[in-house]
């Protein structure tokens, strides 16, 4: 079970990873912001979202997992489980 600690840094992370893809200021990005609604991304945006977040935590997410992001809090999941499976 991960700690709240890990789920922070992780959040931490990948806030800065989309402050700087979307130009979107740290204070305006929580767990509940939707990449679509809230930051106006698209498919590309997402992908290229997804390659940043790969690089930055040294994984590589599945087409499954990439489908069910929505929210940042979907990303910061996405990433804890692949962190938590190895």
């Amino acid at each position: 079970m991960s700690s709240g600690k890990e789920f922070n840094e992780v959040f931490e992370k990948v806030r800065g990873i989309i402050c700087e893809n979307f130009g979107a200021k740290e204070s305006d990005i929580t767990l509940k912001t939707s990449l679509f609604e809230d930051l106006d991304a698209d498919s590309l945006d997402l992908v290229d979202l997804v390659s940043a977040v790969e690089y930055e935590f040294d994984i590589e997410a599945t087409d499954d997992a990439i489908e069910k992001i929505n929210t940042v809090e979907d990303v910061v999941n996405c990433v804890m489980d692949f962190v938590n499976e190895n």
